[in-house]
């Protein structure tokens, strides 16, 4: 018995190392017209892009719902742990809200969520650190105060090849202004302080993006600090150990994973994306 966390896939940590780490997962769901798979359970990465290129309908994606939660809650419940359910941003996703309502089914069930105002590994980092500490001994009240400070410190810049996935989805937010007229012009996006897409800025080739994000970050973080770092990509492993050894030059990196993004977080992003998940340690 002790604190075990939840997440969902969105999170996108491998199989491999949930299970190291005993991270519990939620998942979400993608559409192909008729057809609907459980992400990171029915439907990997490599599932996810053959999909796209032989079905004729554009994915879709759906937040679990309450009784997917209730499978995950309710085993955890019963062995007599306390849950710390760690989620994808509220203002991205409805995940956290079938969360809550579950959590509200099982009254008798120590159950605490967080909305990270983020995606991603943003949110697989945190609940790396959660779990860690949670093998530590440490109690919910000690996680979720370590966890929201990662949160109020933790920055995702990233870019896209297209704007399609995102505007299709309706997950476009703040970065609405982009839509059009990219000829030639390579938009560097963010998940901002509310938890939605934003623009962060815009440079003309492809040969800038690297450069330009470099010194955003460095509006973050300032250069030779200590940082823990995920480089995210979808089906461009080359440019994402490019983007490692750039910030390799800049920071001292205490702690990386590459990882390519799940079918959900690529139904909204597209092939192409890559991107930093970075906080100041």
């Amino acid at each position: 018995m002790g604190v075990r966390i939840v997440t969902d896939s969105t999170a996108d940590l491998p199989e491999s190392l949930r299970n190291e780490m005993g991270i519990a997962m939620v998942p979400l769901t993608v559409h192909f017209g008729p057809e609907t798979f459980k992400d990171a359970v029915e439907m990997d990465h490599e599932g996810f892009w053959a999909k796209l290129k032989s079905s004729p309908h554009h994915p879709k994606t759906a937040q679990p719902s309450p009784g997917d939660f209730m499978k995950v809650y309710e085993p955890l419940a019963q062995e007599g742990h306390e849950i710390l359910s760690i989620h994808i941003s509220g203002k991205l996703s409805g995940t956290i809200s079938s969360g809550q309502i579950a959590a509200q089914m099982l009254p008798n069930a120590k159950i605490t969520l967080v909305d990270t105002k983020s995606v991603t590994w943003g949110v697989g980092m945190m609940a790396i650190q959660a779990s860690r500490m949670a093998q530590q001994g440490k109690s919910v009240p000690e996680i979720v105060e370590t966890v929201q400070a990662m949160a109020d410190r933790m920055h995702i810049f990233f870019t896209l090849d297209t704007l399609e996935f995102l505007q299709k989805n309706g997950r476009v937010g703040r970065a609405q202004a982009l839509l059009g007229g990219l000829l030639g012009i390579k938009p560097i996006l963010q998940i901002d302080r509310d938890g939605l897409v934003a623009p962060a800025d815009k440079v003309r080739g492809k040969s800038k993006i690297i450069p330009r994000t470099l010194e955003l970050m460095q509006e973050r973080v300032p250069a030779g600090r200590r940082i823990r770092l995920a480089v995210l990509h979808a089906q461009v492993p080359e440019e994402a150990q490019l983007w490692l050894e750039a910030a390799r030059k800049v920071y001292t990196i205490e702690e990386y994973w590459i990882g390519e993004i799940g079918p959900v977080i690529a139904t909204n992003a597209g092939p192409g994306t890559v991107g930093m998940v970075f906080y100041e340690v």
